[in-house]
């Protein structure tokens, strides 16, 4: 916390530079995907998502040949190149970012099983925000734990952002900071949150009954063995995934009491703490992602600043896409249509925004840091920086 962040990028960029693996003379590794596969939105079945036609196809590609420069300048170099069946497209940077923004929107659904909505996203708060699914991970879903992570490097070193939508508690341990049980709780899983307190902050016995009694009335309690017609809980909760989960050994057949019920509170704290932090899965990512970049760069950034630095910022500021925008020779920001065109920018929602820089770049989202800012006539501008504004092709009409 103690160094700027244009600083840390700064350095970052030059490490990356430095890390280079695949050099000019070698051909750039190339997949290919097919749109059919995913015609009218909806995927089948999760093989045949952009994203897992793209990871069996990398999978036998050494990852030394994805760690490329920093993109910069009109047609930059990117881990790989993307040929669409069937369609023919100039340039290798559109079918790119066309691709990272499908992905994106494949890991957000449920095609794939990858991501999980948090918990507190039903009861409105942080909506659409998701978590690593935590489970047991089969072979192959490491697979793809490992290609994700590659794909945030992939991104990173593109200077693409990924309009990736992931709560606190994943950047925090990908950096390798610890989760705060109280915070990280309440953000994820605010229903938990709350019934984790309730325990905590009971008084007295009478108290611990009338939770109980609540509680069974929602299903999730027994009765007592000693006493029949008195509710209580046992030592099991759902998991993240829904499936109900012992406690403790023989959690089933232990009831919630008096003397237990802080022990049964923090037992439930710690099943979602190691939920969020699922270290197979983070393995996995981390790996994935130190194929492509230094894991020691991590140590360097806050969890906000790693978030920014792969996926920018979630909404477009219009000052700053106006202070990167060139005019090609005949234009001028006075230009009367000029003019008329930052005002409708400026009446559109958030969402219309996205959706013209998606049309304009094919992404999205705008970098959270431009190289070019300093505004030296060396400086490398990388797309979609900045944004060129050019006269008509033809003569012909106004």
């Amino acid at each position: 916390g103690l160094i700027f962040y244009d600083t840390k990028v700064t350095v970052m960029n030059r490490v990356l530079n430095a890390t280079v693996q695949r050099t000019a003379d070698h051909a750039a590794p190339e997949i290919t995907l097919d749109p059919l596969e995913i015609v009218g939105g909806e995927i089948r079945s999760s093989e045949n998502s952009y994203f897992c036609q793209a990871a069996r196809q990398l999978g036998c590609v050494p990852s030394s040949q994805l760690c490329v420069k920093l993109a910069s300048g009109g047609d930059p170099t990117y881990a790989f190149n993307i040929r669409f069946t069937g369609e023919e497209v100039h340039g290798t940077s559109g079918s790119f970012r066309h691709f990272l923004w499908q992905v994106c929107k494949e890991l957000q659904s449920s095609s794939l099983s990858l991501l999980l909505l948090c918990p507190s996203s039903a009861v409105n708060k942080n909506k659409g925000k998701y978590i690593l699914t935590p489970s047991p991970i089969t072979y192959a879903e490491e697979q793809l734990f490992h290609f994700f992570g590659q794909l945030l490097g992939i991104a990173i070193r593109a200077d693409v952002p990924l309009p990736l939508d992931l709560l606190p508690s994943f950047w925090k341990t990908l950096v390798g900071e610890p989760l705060d049980p109280d915070v990280d709780l309440q953000e994820a899983d605010i229903l938990t949150y709350n019934y984790v307190k309730k325990f905590e902050n009971i008084s007295d016995e009478t108290e611990l009954e009338a939770l109980c009694a609540e509680i069974a009335s929602q299903h999730l309690a027994t009765e007592s063995p000693d006493c029949p017609n008195k509710p209580c809980c046992k030592f099991t909760y759902p998991s993240l995934t829904g499936e109900e989960v012992e406690l403790c050994p023989r959690g089933r057949h232990i009831p919630v009491g008096w003397e237990n019920k802080d022990v049964y509170a923090a037992a439930i704290r710690s099943l979602r703490m190691r939920e969020l932090q699922t270290p197979e899965c983070m393995t996995a990512v981390r790996a994935g992602l130190g194929s492509i970049i230094p894991l020691q760069l991590l140590t360097t950034l806050t969890p906000l600043e790693m978030e920014l630095r792969t996926c920018g910022l979630p909404y477009i500021n219009l000052e700053f896409l106006k202070a990167h925008t060139m005019y090609q020779v005949g234009l001028m920001e006075t230009d009367q249509h000029i003019e008329f065109f930052w005002s409708a920018l400026e009446m559109f929602t958030q969402e219309e925004l996205c959706k013209f820089i998606k049309f304009a770049c094919n992404q999205e989202r705008i970098p959270f840091t431009c190289p070019c800012k300093d505004g030296g006539p060396d400086t490398a501008h990388v797309p979609p920086y900045p944004m060129k504004i050019a006269p008509p092709d033809g003569t012909a009409g106004t």
